[in-house]
């Protein structure tokens, strides 16, 4: 991977972070602004953005923040409407905002759970890459490219996550149709499936999870920083070369065999 950061003489590269406040969405945002990218942060609390615009802008990076609610057409509108404002194109956008329900058997979940899953995991993702789409085909030079995030259960489930699973699983038919859409119009998509990304979150991995077998057992963890480091080498390759898939997980968490 060629991750060195841009020389001065480039353009100005434009690139929205959804779920930027936190976890995966901070370390991408973090990455690319070491890159040279100027970062528009999008997530629902506006402090974590405003705390990441006021450090960026310490070490001399550009960034802004727009609180938004990606389950939201409004908000999404309003995001997309600030960014054609102010820099008339976006070249890249992870589309990184996702949530998750209780692990217990279906029958047990509430239907709002289900519900806050989809509406953010799948119609937030659209949402996005709906606006992204058609910014990218407007503007001159027509393109950009759009980094959905995945996870391993766009592969394999673990017990008691169908709303999850369902989500991730959607995001993949979703990524593939833009990628297609989008040859046209040089716009193009990608995914990202991560096992095992040790953030606030998912911290709670590390004393325990439910396996497939029903015992339950720590689980290797990575830095959110190889996941950056994933998104920065796709950031970086030229128009002409995509990463349609990748998968970047704990090297010993168990996926490979899982089920």
């Amino acid at each position: 991977m060629n991750l060195s950061s841009p020389s001065s003489s480039r353009p100005t590269r434009i690139a929205l972070v959804t779920g930027a406040g936190s976890g995966i969405g901070r370390a991408v945002a973090l990455g690319l602004l070491g890159d040279g990218w100027t970062v528009v942060l999008a997530g629902r609390r506006p402090e974590p953005l405003d705390q990441l615009v006021a450090e960026a802008t310490a070490r001399g990076q550009t960034a802004m923040a727009v609180p938004t609610d990606v389950t939201d057409p409004e908000s999404v509108q309003a995001l997309f409407d600030a960014i054609e404002r102010r820099w008339g194109r976006l070249d890249l956008l992870f589309n990184n905002a996702g949530v998750n329900a209780p692990a217990v058997p279906m029958d047990e979940l509430p239907l709002d759970k289900w519900f806050s899953v989809i509406n953010t995991n799948v119609t937030g993702v659209f949402l996005c890459a709906r606006a992204a789409f058609g910014l990218m085909r407007r503007q001159q030079p027509q393109g950009g490219r759009i980094i959905n995030n995945g996870s391993i259960s766009a592969h394999a489930p673990r017990p008691f996550t169908a709303p999850y699973t369902a989500s991730k699983h959607a995001v993949t038919g979703l990524t593939k149709a833009i990628a297609l859409d989008g040859r046209a119009y040089g716009i193009v998509a990608s995914q990202i499936d991560i096992g095992n990304a040790l953030t606030e979150l998912s911290e709670r991995m590390t004393r325990g999870v439910l396996q497939a077998n029903g015992s339950v057992a720590p689980e290797p963890m990575m830095a959110a920083s190889h996941v950056a480091d994933a998104v920065r080498h796709i950031a970086a390759l030229p128009p002409e070369a995509n990463v349609l898939q990748m998968t970047v997980m704990a090297s010993a968490m168990p996926f490979v065999g899982r089920g």
